[in-house]
């Protein structure tokens, strides 16, 4: 039996897998594979009420939250990690600039923590970590409370399950099976807590390519709704084996996004300007772009599955 094919185009995924008021986790891979092609999509778009899941988002998140797609962060850091805090973000957080945003912070383990509860089907997971902190202040759904088993006081960490994780992978093929590498971050534990997963891939395989290494396989394909091949989809984060980090990117759109105006003409220009990855990929140039090409070819040794 051949598996139906998943594969969309992106504006297809977002339009019909994150409607306004979806929690949507993005940027699970920490600094990597952030999928700015699709969050720039979201934006375009003009989705609203978002709640945005992630780690540390770098500018993903702050992109959205100055286009006012978002009501409620659940993060460790929202920003720019080149450059300090987002500016959009701030603006939001002490002006209510687009709009007034909550913020319910965590830690990075305590955020892996509630995504890992999500993907086992856990209603939590207890930890000491945070004990003490300010953190459980500023985040309503962690409690601290005594071990069923001792006297200990312990953190309760709730399951995060979001409607959606939108995750971008070195490789997939059409029915939803992918691989990923390098740093994943949470992207496993996201995946699989999420109740839909859009899989944005650099490169579309056959399906025995994928089922060759099971070992890198980043979730089921039956976990997975959609597929978008878009390559350069993560950009300015770095895809392991694919892209380096455009370190200049981040500097410029901190520049750029001082001011409310200054962000208005940078999303102009590389959101709303660009009818999506191609075209962006166009304005940023052919010299840039193969400039952050990587060259060198440091395969990994082969491996022999046999079991007989």
């Amino acid at each position: 039996m051949i598996p139906s094919s998943k594969l969309i185009t992106m504006a297809e995924a977002v339009g019909r897998y994150v409607p306004d008021g979806s929690s949507v986790a993005l940027g699970l891979g920490l600094e990597a594979l952030i999928p700015f092609a699709a969050g720039h999509e979201i934006v375009r778009q003009r989705r609203r009420d978002l709640t945005v899941i992630g780690p540390i988002s770098d500018i993903l998140f702050d992109q959205m939250i100055g286009a006012g797609c978002v009501a409620r962060v659940v993060a460790a850091w929202a920003g720019n990690v080149s450059a300090g805090l987002g500016h959009c973000y701030r603006r939001a957080a002490e002006r209510a600039q687009p709009r007034a945003i909550e913020i319910h912070d965590h830690s990075n383990f305590t955020l892996a923590l509630a995504l890992l509860a999500g993907s086992l089907g856990a209603p939590f997971i207890p930890t000491r970590s945070l004990l003490g902190s300010d953190v459980p202040k500023t985040n309503p759904a962690l409690r601290e409370g005594s071990s069923p088993l001792s006297n200990e006081r312990l953190l309760y960490v709730p399951a995060l399950v979001p409607d959606v994780a939108i995750v971008h992978v070195q490789r997939a093929d059409a029915a939803g099976g992918c691989h990923a590498w390098g740093n994943l971050g949470v992207m496993e534990e996201g995946a699989m807590a999420a109740t839909r997963v859009i899989v944005v891939a650099e490169e579309i395989v056959p399906q025995k390519t994928i089922e060759s290494d099971p070992n890198r396989v980043l979730a089921p394909p039956h976990k997975v709704t959609a597929v978008v091949h878009a390559p350069g989809g993560a950009h300015p984060s770095p895809v392991q084996g694919c892209w380096g980090r455009d370190h200049a990117f981040f500097h410029e759109y901190h520049a750029a996004s001082k001011s409310a105006d200054g962000f208005a003409l940078w999303r102009a220009a590389w959101i709303d300007g660009v009818a999506g990855r191609a075209e962006y990929l166009q304005a940023l140039g052919i010299d840039r772009v193969e400039g952050l090409r990587v060259r060198e070819n440091r395969p990994a040794a082969s491996v022999n599955y046999s079991a007989s």
